[in-house]
């Protein structure tokens, strides 16, 4: 996952941990041996269209919208078809309202069309305040979160760890994102969610009171949902 910070230069560009208070939570109560946070990849402005997610300051929210009005505006120049020129005229509409791209809802053909197009506010855009940067990572977190990822997490006497993975993501995906032998070997999902681990106050506990549930490949993994995957090896 990348991160684009858009004029803010307060945080190294590099790979940086995204501190979960949940996973703390978790390993709390498992008392694991070592703790794993998810990583990502933190880049400045001029590598914003390869980003998941751009932070910007709230003041530069005009920045960003002025240079995707100055795309579509050239492209609109361009344009031949009569369904991008509808499509770039909703997008130059929107953004002469300082409304970002991401906020129009699109069909399926429109959202093909516009990702050749290297728009930034047609990505995730969080919006922040100066003094947000001063607990930098309550702000990498803030902006993790409203990207198009989560995190499921696995715990145990050696290890509590957090995975990346993309919202949607199933059972057997998640399960080759630990190891192509865990994903090739799949037999089901073992599930608890992060709710009903804490409540349980162990993994026995949440066994016991009925709260692991039996999950398919076809399982969609939610944020935050223990797992344990079972498998032929």
């Amino acid at each position: 996952m990348k991160i684009s910070l858009f004029s803010l230069p307060e945080i190294n560009p590099g790979k940086h941990n995204i501190k979960d208070e949940r996973l703390d939570q978790i390993d709390k109560i498992t008392k694991s041996k070592k703790k794993t946070y998810i990583q990502v990849e933190i880049g400045a402005e001029d590598g914003a269209l390869e980003a998941d997610v751009i932070a910007a300051l709230k003041d530069n929210r005009t920045d960003l919208v002025l240079k995707d009005l100055e795309f579509v505006e050239s492209r609109l120049t361009r344009a031949t078809d009569d369904a991008e020129k509808n499509l770039l005229n909703k997008f130059k509409v929107a953004l002469e309202k300082e409304e970002l791209i991401s906020s129009i809802a699109l069909n399926e053909e429109e959202k093909k069309m516009a990702a050749i197009y290297g728009l930034l506010t047609i990505k995730p855009v969080v919006l922040v305040e100066k003094s947000e940067m001063a607990e930098p990572d309550k702000f990498l977190f803030k902006v993790f979160q409203a990207s198009d990822f989560i995190s499921f997490f696995t715990t145990g006497e050696k290890e509590t760890r957090a995975w990346l993975i993309k919202k949607g993501t199933t059972a057997w995906e998640a399960a080759g994102v630990i190891h192509s032998d865990i994903q090739q070997g799949f037999i089901r999902a073992e599930i608890i969610s992060f709710k009903d681990f804490i409540e349980s106050g162990s993994e026995t506990a949440a066994k016991q009171a009925g709260k692991l549930r039996l999950e398919q490949k076809g399982y969609s993994m939610q944020d935050c949902d223990l797992a344990n995957f079972r498998f032929n090896k």
